[in-house]
């Protein structure tokens, strides 16, 4: 092993402080110049930014761009001082090309992959070059070696072996659900650095971090030409704190952006903002790529930029400049041919698609798309199918650059002369794709192919993204949803209740629901907002519906939430806008609402009704995520649509109708109209698209972002590099990660006598062990909240109290849909206290233990973790006390992020779990862990005992010596720190 920690596993500390030191300042002198956000303003924070397209040169002034290199020179000529001094030098350099301008001049000069004469690499796909091209720009022979590049190069016979690799990503993406507590925690190493005696400006991003707050409104007001504004002002209330704390991090740490409240949803605004594509830094040209602590940054794999998901503690690593350690990834190849038919929309695409890749499986793998078809893909489809990736459980869903993707980035703005720069190094390098020109044969993995013509309108649901069903079967899946026994496809409904119908009064007319009604109808989430031809659809379907006289019910919550700014320009441009708002689609805000959970509360007669006739109500969403209680708690059923269905479901007003032959409703002639009468036809969309989206939009809308909004703009903040805790505060509060932290790693050890704290079946999401919406009036957290004078009207959610440990601690496994098998099927955020036999919540059973000096395990079934990329689904656990969670397989983010926190991953033998095994949780688990870390090896199987004398073998799912490192230091956060002093 040629990684960083193996080398700390083989040599002394000090030589991998020195070595660290060196790779540290390397990677910030290649870091994108960026001025430091030291201004406490938001004027001066963003005003003087250069859009993110221009690749960091003021284009409005030729005074800016001196400007800057003078601001930023004295900083990059003392690291490269230290460079000149410690780096290893580069053996690659002797592949450094230029690149010419073609008026004369060069663009930069660029690791050449042609130059290094290897056959292998024309066979690599697309994805891997990047990888192979990151790992020569940073080859030292120290954190990335020569051996390292090897492996890559020969892809196709390591990638089957398992082979680690490290992996700088170029710059780091956060949203503000996740990005509060990655601040919180650098905030927190700071602290730590200074009372361990060192220097704490050493905790600084060293590689571009972009936040974007976008998951903090929520739909409190909808159907409302107001809407936006108030539900901002709203918004600002409750977040204000969390906002200030943002904005202090801005201008507290160096090479941080902050994008502010109400600009949109953060991938949609990466894809169109903030991707480079290919990065000019200080005349290097490599290819852009990023790591964000959302699942969903996949989303940007559609502009031929890898990126995917992490966990914000793997994320703040990589900010710090650590090499990301992963296993060398098999690639599925993903042939597309034909044409998608009239009416067949992306979103219909991506749930198929979704629904085969989940099928073939493809967890901790690259998806590549090509093939004919790709032609017909726009960028804004492509981006839809990358977006969710994590629905089908890849690490990413790769478009490589094409002549599709040079053409999406004129449209959005970037210049002529940047576009050109793309194209010369992507074809110089290897890394465009021409399907004008004969395709080489390229190797991937295994084989996928989908004809496009095959695809038929369909949703996914009631409660997993890859549950797909065809329309035309929807009425009849739904009835067997209502018979099947409780499960992913099942609500157990008897069949004397399924066609009981719930009578309200409803503000003074009379209005009845019935199992399948639908209660909300959201155009939302950055899946669907970013393409142009599902939001004009679904502009035409309502435009076709007014026509007609169709009307959306008064009590279906509806609401539109685009992911920029642009598609409110586009929308209005087209006139579809106010038919929208005709069937009470009014825009409510600019960010993440209903597929996050900020659905906003239900008008209480709608939800007594639901709640005191026990309905099965639903949701439609134009989202990428439906698992329980995720949406709303009212809605148990929760569909996946293209925005031009929510809109025809709206006006259906239920999930339980056959749209090919009963009718969505009666027109003002008082003749039935079917949903083929609203449907816009492929050419419609297309015209709309035409004449309404233009590059002009996008100029202006990121200008704008730039200047910030008056709110954020007022929001005072002080200029301290250390943050002054408030231990009153309920959102932003010190973390104990660090408490009585030393410079000795704890000693690794196993697991003694464990109690199982829960007993889980397949698919735990990261939303039942830590969710991200409504805070239950009667959970342990409602209780903390209430004792700190906080009324239930100002909870917030879970996801917008991050930043405070103790909310988020008792907010672990509060579920209210979470099946606990100690409870015998009893649904509900609770456990059974083995020693006492009392059930409890979950939270106060875990304190328990801790108080009596009980160690806990959870013992899970298949896909333990899978859905969001959650770091507090690590960090609660491990807060509660859990030391270890045996499952049959995990989601690939929640394993790394479980190792991060120092929890022990553990999976059964193929075949065995709990149940095949006899467990019921009630015993008590030894784990028999070397307590030698270098005994340790990734993938080694250990024995588990229990105290009623079963005995099985387990693999510790350690997958690199990177990851045995940090569990070695208690967790990747304290290894940074004191790697960090030591240098």
């Amino acid at each position: 092993m040629a990684s960083s920690v193996s080398s700390l596993l083989r040599a002394s500390r000090s030589k991998l402080a020195s070595s660290s030191s060196a790779s540290l300042s390397r990677t910030f002198a290649r870091a994108s110049p960026r001025q430091p956000l030291g201004s406490s303003t938001a004027a001066r924070s963003f005003a003087s930014a250069a859009p993110r397209w221009s690749h960091g040169v003021d284009w409005r002034s030729p005074l800016g761009l001196r400007n800057q290199i003078r601001a930023v020179a004295p900083l990059i000529e003392r690291f490269h001082r230290r460079i000149a001094t410690s780096a290893t030098e580069n053996p690659f350099k002797g592949n450094l090309t230029s690149l010419p301008k073609p008026g004369g001049g060069e663009f930069g000069k660029f690791y050449s992959l042609p130059s290094l004469n290897d056959p292998r690499i024309d066979r690599l796909p697309y994805s891997i070059r990047i990888l192979l091209e990151s790992a020569i720009r940073n080859c030292d022979n120290f954190q990335v070696t020569k051996e390292d590049v090897e492996k890559i190069i020969d892809w196709e016979n390591s990638s089957v072996k398992q082979v680690e690799i490290p992996f700088k990503p170029a710059r780091v993406l956060l949203q503000d659900f996740t990005g509060v507590p990655a601040v919180v925690d650098l905030a927190c190493m700071r602290d730590a650095m200074n009372k361990l005696g060192s220097d704490s400006n050493k905790i600084n991003p060293l590689v571009p971090v972009d936040l974007v707050i976008d998951h903090s409104v929520q739909v409190d007001v909808a159907r409302s030409e107001n809407a936006v504004q108030a539900n901002m002002e709203l918004e600002f209330q409750r977040n204000k704190e969390r906002f200030a704390f943002l904005k202090w991090g801005s201008n507290a740490f160096h090479n941080m952006l902050v994008v502010p409240p109400g600009s949109g949803i953060v991938h949609q605004v990466n894809l169109e903002y903030l991707g480079r594509v290919v990065f000019n830094n200080e005349g290097l040209l490599y290819p852009d790529s990023v790591v964000g602590t959302d699942s969903h940054t996949t989303m940007i794999d559609g502009l031929g930029v890898a990126g995917w998901g992490v966990g914000g503690i793997e994320a703040e690593a990589a900010m710090l400049g650590q090499p990301m350690s992963m296993v060398l990834p098999g690639v599925v190849g993903f042939k597309l041919s034909g044409k998608l038919r009239n009416g067949v929309t992306a979103t219909d695409l991506v749930l198929t698609a979704t629904q085969m890749l989940r099928k073939h499986g493809v967890v901790g793998k690259f998806v590549e798309f090509y093939g004919d078809g790709m032609g017909e893909l726009s960028l804004a489809d492509r981006a839809t199918i990358a977006n969710m990736s994590p629905e089908y459980g890849a690490t990413m869903g790769f478009f490589p650059v094409d002549h599709v993707t040079l053409q999406y980035l004129k449209l959005t703005g970037r210049s002529d002369e940047t576009v050109a720069m793309i194209e010369a190094y992507l074809r110089a390098n290897k890394l465009f794709i021409d399907y004008n020109e004969p395709q080489p044969d390229r190797v991937y993995s295994s084989y996928l192919e989908l004809n496009l013509d095959e695809v038929e309108p369909c949703i996914s649901g009631p409660k997993r993204p890859h549950d797909r069903v065809p329309l035309k079967e929807m009425k009849a899946d739904w009835h067997a949803c209502l018979d099947n026994k409780v499960g992913f496809k099942g609500f157990a409904i008897p069949k004397d209740a399924q066609g009981k119908v719930a009578k309200f009064d409803f503000h003074g007319q009379p209005a009845e629901l019935k199992h399948g009604s639908v209660v909300i109808a959201a155009i939302t989430s950055c899946t669907n907002t970013s393409n142009p031809s599902v939001m004009l659809g679904a502009g035409l379907v309502a435009k076709k519906a007014h026509e007609l006289g169709l009307k959306v019910k008064p009590w279906v919550k509806t609401s539109l939430a685009p992911g920029s700014g642009v598609v409110t320009k586009y929308l209005l441009k087209s006139g579809l806008q106010k038919y929208l708002n005709e069937q009470g689609f009014h825009i409510v805000g600019f960010g993440c609402t209903t597929c996050i959970g900020n659905s906003g509360d239900l008008d209480p007669a709608v939800a007594s009704a639901i709640s005191e006739n026990d309905i099965v109500a639903s949701a439609v969403l134009s989202g990428n995520r439906n698992f329980e209680g995720r949406v709303h708690p009212l809605t148990r059923a929760n569909y996946l649509a293209s925005p031009p269905l929510v809109v025809a479901y709206a006006l259906a007003g239920t999930v339980d109708i056959d749209f090919e032959k009963e009718p969505i409703g009666t027109g003002k002639d008082g003749k039935n109209i079917y949903l083929r009468d609203v449907w816009p036809s492929t050419q419609e969309i297309a015209e709309a698209v035409q004449s309404s989206v233009l590059p002009d939009m996008f100029r202006s809308t990121y200008e704008a972002i730039t200047k910030g909004n008056a709110m954020w703009n007022q929001l005072q903040v002080p200029a301290e590099k250390l943050y002054s805790w408030d231990p009153e505060s309920t959102y932003i509060h010190e973390p104990p990660y660090f408490k009585d932290m030393t410079m000795d790693p704890p000693e690794a050890h196993g697991v003694k006598d464990a109690y199982c704290l829960l007993n889980f079946g397949d698919s735990i999401t990261t939303d039942h062990i830590s969710p991200a919406g409504n805070i239950n009036k009667d959970s342990p957290a409602a209780k903390y909240l209430l004792e700190r004078g906080v009324e239930q009207k100002d909870f917030n959610s879970y996801g917008s109290r991050r930043g405070n440990d103790e909310v988020m601690a008792r907010g672990t496994f509060a579920n209210i849909r979470l099946v606990n098998k100690l409870l015998n099927g009893e649904v509900g955020p609770k456990t059974v206290h083995i020693p006492t036999g009392e059930k409890l919540y979950v939270f106060d059973a875990a304190q328990r233990y801790k108080e009596s000096g009980q160690d806990t395990i959870v013992l899970a079934g298949a896909e333990y973790g899978s859905g969001s990329s959650r770091d507090w689904a690590a960090k609660g656990p491990m807060l509660l006390g859990v030391k270890a969670v045996i499952a049959k397989s995990f989601e690939r983010i929640h394993r790394s992020n479980l190792v991060g926190m120092g929890i022990i991953p553990l999976c059964f033998k193929s075949g065995e779990d709990a149940d095949t095994l006899g467990l019921t949780g009630h015993e008590r688990y030894t784990i028999d862990l070397p307590s030698n870390i270098s005994e340790i090896r990734p993938g080694q199987d250990v024995t588990v005992t229990t105290n009623t004398g079963k005995s099985f073998t387990c693999t510790v799912r350690f997958d690199t010596e990177v990851e045995l490192a940090y569990f070695n230091h208690g967790g990747i956060l304290p290894y940074v720190i004191r790697n960090l002093i030591k240098q």
